[in-house]
């Protein structure tokens, strides 16, 4: 019999997922990176609108695969349908651990950030690392509800936070000190190619919903309402931080900035500006953690739900956790911690994560070829257009990361290279057991 997990969770929790995986320490640091690309106010909020566009032509796209195909586990599920097990496997193993090295990357900023704040806890970065991945896993073994509310209680908190600082620099801000005239660098499109692709990143996460999608109350209509409400609040929360930056600062003073926002912060609050910002991303990366845990969980519960590793990792407990796959996920998180090696893994697994966008893209032609009467609750608006143009801008991200980081593209591929023979094994293991 078929394992599924129960259907709990409703549009709150998917927007709040969205929120909670998206927004972290990049809104913070990447805003400097692009004016120091682009420093010229036009260009700069340019690549922060097509990053936004980019969001949301994926999900227009998604929302019709996490309603054809409601099952949880994310793009591994569309991938493994439409392409076979081996693309499936590659894009559920990426994904996994990348999700893992996140958890694992923001809970040591968590650390930090605390120590910076709370002088008694200095020199114990690691110790609150580990205590907020292993709390954050222990609320969600209680079961799904413990985990959604989580989850909607922190997203909300997270997205009001913001909301706060963007109206109080508003509000509040001096007269603005006048700015340095510049103009675009000689080498524009290589800038904003590289702006860009600093901005997609900042974006990511975007998907979170469509890895509860068998999970969603009536998930023909709430998927696609979760993924448009989500992607829609992170390109306001987005847009407003930035024009609250630059409403207290010049583009001059922003550029190469690492904290643009606790830059107009300091301008605004004096010396409670710096604290104050990192009180906003510790809510903000606690909402963080808790979806990184519900997302990782449920990859590798489909994975093990379909054979493509252990069955073990597919067991459920009575609230609707599976406790397995939330255990590895937990104690691989906790290996990086305790490692110091989730920064590369990471950087190197990003190359993945535009692939598995273009992977979904292209499952969306090929299952639209293979199961043309299939029910499809959601249609994607503007087909075959639509999906090309996502698919498009996926293939020219990828190529510019591979000019970008030749290094770690070529570290990546390796690990695809090598990604086949250890699926081999992975599946004649689960077959065996």
């Amino acid at each position: 019999m078929t394992v599924r997990l129960r259907q709990a969770v409703g549009v709150a929790f998917g927007v709040t997922v969205i929120v909670g995986n998206t927004i972290g320490a990049g809104i913070l640091r990447t805003p400097g990176e692009v004016a120091a690309q682009l420093p010229s106010g036009f260009a700069f909020f340019s690549v922060w609108f097509l990053g936004g566009l980019y969001a949301l032509l994926g999900a227009i796209c998604l929302a019709e695969l996490g309603t054809l195909l409601p099952a949880s586990g994310g793009q591994y599920v569309y991938a493994r349908t439409a392409l076979g097990d081996y693309a499936g496997f590659v894009v559920g193993w990426s994904d996994w651990i990348s999700t893992c090295g996140t958890t694992a990357a923001v809970s040591i900023v968590i650390g930090e950030y605390s120590s910076a704040l709370i002088p008694a806890l200095e020199g114990r970065v690691v110790a609150i690392s580990l205590s907020v991945t292993i709390l954050f896993a222990i609320l969600q073994w209680r079961g799904v509800k413990w985990g959604s509310r989580t989850q909607e209680i922190t997203g909300f908190l997270k997205m009001a936070a913001f909301a706060a600082v963007v109206i109080a620099c508003f509000l509040w801000a001096p007269e603005r000190p006048a700015g340095t005239a510049v103009s675009l660098p000689p080498a524009a499109f290589a800038a904003l190619v590289i702006a860009l692709q600093s901005v997609i990143y900042t974006y990511d996460g975007w998907a979170a919903v469509i890895y509860f999608s068998e999970e969603v109350r009536n998930g023909a209509k709430n998927i696609p309402r979760a993924l448009f409400v989500g992607v829609f609040s992170i390109i306001a929360i987005y847009i407003g931080v930035n024009l609250a930056i630059f409403y207290v600062l010049p583009i001059s003073a922003i550029a190469g900035k690492n904290l643009a926002l606790a830059s107009a912060a300091q301008v605004v609050f004096g010396a409670l500006g710096d604290p104050m910002v990192r009180a906003l991303m510790i809510i903000s990366m606690i909402s963080g953690i808790n979806a990184y845990h519900l997302m990782a969980s449920r990859v590798l519960f489909a994975m093990s739900r379909d054979g493509l590793v252990s069955r073990r990792a597919s067991v459920v407990n009575e609230g609707g956790t599976p406790t397995v796959a939330l255990a590895l996920s937990a104690v691989v998180a906790i290996l990086f911690v305790v490692s110091g090696t989730f920064n590369e893994v990471i950087a190197v697994l990003a190359f993945f994560f535009v692939a598995n966008y273009t992977l979904s893209f292209a499952s969306l032609f090929v299952l639209r070829r293979t199961m043309p009467d299939t029910p499809r609750p959601y249609k994607v608006w503007g087909y075959p257009f639509t999906p090309a143009l996502a698919l498009i801008g996926s293939l020219a991200f990828l190529a510019g990361a591979v000019v970008g980081d030749t290094r770690r593209s070529l570290w990546a591929l390796a690990l695809l290279a090598v990604s086949y023979p250890v699926y081999r094994l992975l599946r004649t293991t689960s077959r065996s057991s």
